[in-house]
């Protein structure tokens, strides 16, 4: 088995670091390209956006069962193996344009991804503690908002210049060049594994879902992410075949959508040490004020500068309430590093799949009012979840204290 080696840390913690987004790249980056390949492969807007939907939810099933497996038989093979196999099913995609191949490979695609991300956040909880690992878990949400911001940014050009296949192509080489990169500088980064017994797991995995603040804290950013995967699936439509714009228009518009949910990350990390509860639910109402607005400014006016602008304000007070629940949830349980992100990361896309993909059809999201129904339900019932999950964490925070004073 190969260790990592003490002199490549550093370097291998930016490799780390630099994977972490590549599921929101294989998520975006073709978004512009949604209605082109709909009218390419002579299909409906819903059987295209399929294609993302089951990608998000392979994702987030195999985040909820692999954790274990790393936590067994390591982190370094197994990452290796899935970028070489993500690499191939890009390639796959891109020269054999058909959707039931498209939705066989992007399965694929997620299963390896879940490996790929829920290894590297695990990678740091193996290497560093303390203040050091807080620093670097409040960094995951960070980083991973670059992707939606760069992906459908530079998918729109690509579509707009090559074509959306040129964008598998992208995916294909980029995870290549990554492959290579591993292959030099990383190495097993787990110190103590964890026999591979399916009752233990068994039992670790209901243990964690039993603790009410945890699983309703994956609830809570599943629906956040859910508010942006909405507005990935309908905005593409909204601005290219209802306003008129271009592939590149929609992706100016996804990378302002993603540079609010950093900057909302941003603003949570700056303000870590204040009460939970208080920024939350500060968060809930300035959302809560940008949706209605969205809502009840359409008879003056609906135009893509009031779509994207509301949009800007609801996506950085999600990217505010994600950071702050998504490192509460991936801190919870230190001892089972590998599971308890997997679990975070697998209930964040299964949730948010299934929530966006089935409010986007059930209100047929083909406008800003209907974007902005869909927006208000979600946050709704955000709303309701963060009080069950609030009352949960002040009697986990009374009982710790107690016993810390006995």
């Amino acid at each position: 088995m190969r260790i990592l080696k003490e002199n490549h840390q550093g370097f291998s913690t930016v490799l780390a670091l630099s994977l972490i987004p590549l599921s929101g790249f294989a998520t975006d980056i073709y978004l512009p390209s949604l209605p082109a390949m709909a009218k390419d492969l002579h299909v409906s807007a819903s059987a295209i956006q399929l294609s993302l939907v089951l990608f998000m939810f392979s994702i987030g099933v195999s985040q909820i069962f692999i954790g274990s497996i790393l936590d067994s038989f390591g982190r370094f093979r197994i990452s290796i193996i899935s970028l070489a196999l993500f690499s191939m099913t890009s390639f796959v995609i891109a020269v054999v344009p058909n959707i039931y191949v498209i939705y066989a490979m992007r399965i694929i695609q997620g299963i390896t991804i879940a490996f790929i991300v829920v290894g590297k956040r695990a990678y740091f909880v193996d290497l560093y503690s303390g203040e050091k690992l807080k620093h670097y878990i409040s960094l995951f949400a960070i980083i991973w908002a670059c992707a939606p911001i760069m992906a459908p940014f530079l998918g729109g050009y690509l579509q707009s210049i090559f074509g959306w296949r040129s964008n598998f192509y992208f995916l294909g080489v980029l995870s290549f060049l990554f492959l290579i990169l591993e292959l030099i500088y990383s190495g097993e980064s787990l110190k103590h594994f964890h026999p591979f017994k399916i009752r233990s797991i068994a039992q670790t995995y209901s243990g964690m879902l039993k603790t009410a603040d945890f699983t309703l804290g994956l609830a809570i950013i599943g629906i956040c992410f859910g508010l942006v995967v909405i507005y990935s699936l309908s905005s593409p439509f909204i601005i290219e075949s209802v306003f008129g714009y271009s592939a590149v228009t929609t992706g100016y518009s996804s990378l302002l959508s993603g540079f609010s949910i950093m900057t909302g990350g941003i603003i949570a990390k700056s303000l870590i040490k204040e009460s939970l509860a208080k920024k939350v639910i500060t968060a809930l109402v300035v959302q809560t004020s940008f949706v209605f607005l969205m809502i009840f400014t359409v008879p003056f006016g609906s135009n893509i500068y009031t779509l994207i602008g509301f949009t800007i304000g609801i996506h950085m007070c999600g990217g505010f309430i994600f950071n702050i629940i998504y490192g509460y949830c991936l801190s919870r349980f230190s001892k089972n590093a590998a599971v308890a992100s997997g679990l975070t990361g697998g209930a964040m896309y299964m949730v948010s799949s299934v929530f966006s993909y089935g409010f986007a059809n059930l209100y047929a999201v083909k406008s800003q009012t209907l974007l902005g129904i869909a927006n208000i339900s979600l946050i709704l019932v955000i709303g309701i979840l963060f009080m069950a999950f609030n009352r949960y964490r002040k009697v986990r925070v009374s009982n710790e204290l107690k016993t810390a004073l006995a």
